[in-house]
């Protein structure tokens, strides 16, 4: 028997911005942007959470709820540090740590009892570590169950340590709302509730037959989590295994529904290159480019498109992205958001034969001359001229960074 800590820093953007400035401790803090822009919270002080206020809420409607909140933009780069100090502290654990956002994390604690003892004085031990190493609280759940560890951390904060023994898995989510387990989003959320099924153990219950179409792909592994058995998406794969994202994407709201196709095309042009970018990094190739358009009213649709051949570079990259986008904008109605997704990757293993004797190679030449330049003098040294005109800062909530652990391979350290 497995077993697994997911470890959940708590209210992790708040707790970083308290670090930098005290007087913010105590007080209903709202990380993600300006109280009137567009976008979400992407973090919430507890002091805030009284009234309402949680993470994805609209900035606008938080401050409705919280007039007298502070609302803060926050500082990326900051994240980015402490959640590399949050891996480093959790690999003094086990070697086995999976990063599964910038402020949570998976352990596989199995074995490391002589060097840590059993699972609560580990947690135990992991709490004043993490404290006394980063400042920084966090939650953490126990479990033979990756799936179940999560949805224990979550009940157990702020700042506490909930294990879920072996044979009472099932028993510790059936009460539960369909809504905790993972991979339960609002669409499928909505699909279930339909069909009268409110809790996890409602869903335990039912086998796909049963069900059929109706919740799509993916029905037998959310059958599988809710009788807390880790399965399907991210819970296949072992924790630890691999470093290489297997999609990457950009996205960026606007402060005002966007409807001018130049505006629209420089704001893809640009999201393309930070794209291209990091695919380089990464030294992978897409095969797959996607768009995404949401309109003012919230619809919100994606569109794919397979090239060729596998590719890094910003120009056949934008060719797709301006192809889907001529294509499937309905033309002269507004944006609140546009974003571009490149998966289907590979490794650059193969790809290189293919490149070096075609201008293509000249021109993966010029770009890793231009990253170059942009490591050394920041991003915006050197741009796409259509994508010149959109400059954006960036949002807490969008554009999530490589996170710790799976770098690219060049600046990885473990």
């Amino acid at each position: 028997m497995r077993t697994y800590f997911h470890v959940d820093m708590d209210a992790f953007f708040v707790s970083v911005e308290e670090l930098y400035d005290p007087s913010l401790k105590g007080k209903p803090v709202v990380v993600g942007g300006e109280a009137d822009q567009r976008g979400v919270v992407a973090a919430a002080s507890y002091a805030a959470r009284k009234f309402g206020v949680h993470s994805a809420l609209p900035l606008r409607t938080a401050y409705k709820l919280c007039p007298q909140a502070i609302f803060l933009h926050g500082h990326p780069e900051r994240y980015r540090e402490k959640s590399a100090e949050v891996r480093r502290v959790l690999l003094e654990f086990s070697p086995l740590v999976e990063m599964a956002s910038i402020d949570e994390a998976y352990l596989d604690m199995t074995g490391t009892e002589r060097l840590h003892g059993p699972a609560m004085q580990a947690a135990h031990l992991l709490h004043q570590s993490m404290k006394r190493q980063t400042g920084l609280n966090c939650s953490v759940g126990i479990a033979g169950a990756r799936v179940v560890a999560k949805v224990a951390s979550d009940q157990a904060k702020p700042n506490g340590v909930l294990r879920i023994l072996p044979g009472l898995e099932a028993a510790f989510l059936a009460p539960l709302s369909v809504r905790r387990m993972p991979g339960v989003g609002e669409v499928t959320e909505k699909k279930l509730l339909a069909m009268g099924v409110e809790t996890i153990g409602q869903l335990a219950a039912l086998t796909e037959e049963k069900l059929g179409r109706r919740i799509g792909d993916g029905l037998g592994s959310l059958i599988a989590k809710a009788h807390g058995q880790d399965a399907g998406g991210w819970f296949a794969d072992d924790v630890g295994e691999g470093g290489d994202p297997k999609s990457i994407s950009h996205e960026h709201t606007f402060n005002v529904d966007e409807a001018a196709p130049e505006a629209l095309e420089s704001m893809l042009s640009r999201l393309t290159e930070m794209v291209c970018r990091r695919l380089r990094e990464h030294e992978l190739f897409a095969r797959t480019v996607h768009i995404k358009l949401r309109y003012s009213d919230f619809s919100t649709f994606t569109r794919a498109r397979t090239l060729e051949r596998p590719t890094q570079l910003d120009a056949e990259v934008l060719e797709a992205v301006r192809r889907l986008f001529r294509a499937h904008w309905r033309r002269g109605q507004a944006l609140r958001l546009v974003g571009v997704y490149a998966g289907d990757l590979s490794p650059a293993t193969g790809q290189m034969d293919l490149l070096d004797t075609t201008p293509e190679s000249r021109l993966r030449n010029a770009m890793g001359a231009v990253d170059a330049l942009r490591d050394r003098f920041g991003e915006k040294a050197v741009s796409l001229a259509s994508g010149m005109k959109a400059r954006f800062r960036e949002r807490t909530h969008e554009n999530p960074a490589a996170l710790p652990g799976k770098e690219p391979r060049k600046k990885r350290q473990d």
